[in-house]
């Protein structure tokens, strides 16, 4: 299963070379105070910075998302002197739309549009348990049918491992390999209502992967994460959709699987309100 699942994410970036016949590329700065972290604080204040770029081609579509993000102190770094830790964190998803390969419609019910999804998650931190995330996923997605915008449903299976630095266990040597679990997963980027208004973000609920490197049963996961953002491009003079700024609010619960309690936990569950700016070129 690994392998297949290995092979299809491949054969995903392979087809993400394709000549885009439309792209959107984006610089985001996003802030709060809230963040949270298991066996850690509740109390994080993070700058996160990314780089994104969505586009469509013949197939399909491709989604990539770089973010940096730098934590203060409440989640401290190793050799940073003090400061917080820094964690890098990639995500590409690549949509093989079924109706634009094959000619044909899928739509049913609420949904236009049926799809395959395949892609990958990277990340690596410099914190004490220094996070070393890699997963592969695939499964269909379904684009449902809004007036504007966007708003797609995937079913997706996860293959993720992790090696970590192992110093809040007795974690096993190398990297180790959680249980395949299933997510469904939400993504919208559709209007308000309001003049150049928009209600953006995703959102996925993960089933437990069974144990965790050190023996710990593992939790499922609900991560929420959605923004309003408000077009003032025409205030600077610039094109529609160029400058975008808005809040949002982040809930995370058994973040990564790692079970909630209030007291022995609290850093498991994320409740973070946040602003954001984005540049769009």
């Amino acid at each position: 299963m690994k392998k297949k699942i290995a092979l299809i994410a491949l054969a995903a970036a392979a087809v993400g070379v394709q000549a885009a016949d439309w792209s959107d590329t984006s610089l985001a700065f996003t802030t709060g105070t809230k963040y949270a972290e298991p066996f850690g604080s509740t109390n994080i204040t993070k700058n996160i910075y990314s780089f994104k770029n969505v586009s469509g081609d013949k197939y399909g579509q491709n989604f990539f998302n770089a973010d940096l993000l730098q934590s203060n102190s409440e989640n401290p770094g190793t050799n940073t002197s003090g400061g917080g830790a820094q964690e890098v964190y990639v995500v590409y998803r690549r949509l093989f739309d079924l109706q634009k390969i094959t000619g044909n419609s899928y739509a049913f019910g609420p949904a236009k549009n049926v799809g395959v999804t395949a892609g990958f998650d990277w990340n690596t931190k410099n914190d004490s348990y220094g996070s070393k995330k890699r997963m592969l996923v695939v499964g269909p997605t379904f684009m449902m049918n809004v007036k504007q915008g966007f708003f797609d449903v995937s079913l997706l299976l996860l293959n993720e491992s992790n090696d970590p630095n192992g110093s809040r266990n007795s974690f096993s040597s190398g990297r180790y390999h959680y249980q395949n679990h299933a997510d469904l997963s939400f993504a919208w980027g559709v209007p308000t209502g309001i003049t150049n208004l928009s209600f953006e973000g995703w959102a996925d609920i993960i089933a437990s992967k069974g144990k965790d490197e050190g023996g710990y049963d593992t939790a499922k996961e609900t991560h929420f994460n959605g923004s309003l953002m408000y077009d003032v491009s025409a205030s600077v003079g610039a094109s529609k959709n160029t400058f975008k700024l808005g809040a949002g609010y982040e809930y995370w619960k058994n973040k990564f699987g790692n079970p909630y309690s209030a007291s022995g936990n609290p850093g498991a569950f994320a409740k973070t309100p946040f602003v954001k700016a984005e540049y769009h070129f």
